[in-house]
């Protein structure tokens, strides 16, 4: 009888985990092309100057959108960066909070600029 209840609870632990992962939203999206890694405030300070080139940052998430997670904002003390994840992910889980890892481009966004990701990790 013991053994029936112990083969039992080793299967409903194991289906959990296996829902809970499946269910899990990743924390990965796109593909990383090994882009320079660049300091936050330095694209705040001269987003002319690195538009269009492909670039990697890193910083704590920050003010993300709530009906989606489609954009955030990365603070370099009191400027920040806005960071579009439209084409990469949409649906991004919520991280505020939480460090993430991105690659893209500063491009125009209304009347200044914008970091639009080609990739993004986020750390659990």
């Amino acid at each position: 009888m013991r053994k029936i209840f112990l083969f039992c609870a080793v299967i409903a632990v194991m289906a959990g985990v296996f829902i809970w992962r499946a269910a899990a939203k990743p924390s990965r999206f796109g593909a990383f092309a090994g882009a320079p890694k660049v300091e936050i405030a330095t694209l705040i300070a001269d987003p002319k100057g690195h538009s269009g080139k492909l670039y990697q940052i890193e910083g704590t998430v920050s003010e993300q959108c709530k009906s989606m997670g489609c954009y955030f904002f990365f603070k370099s003390g009191k400027d920040e960066l806005r960071v579009d994840l439209q084409e990469v992910a949409m649906t991004a889980p919520m991280r505020e909070g939480h460090r993430a890892r991105v690659e893209g481009q500063v491009v125009p966004y209304n009347d200044g600029y914008q970091f639009y990701a080609s990739a993004v990790e986020f750390s659990k």
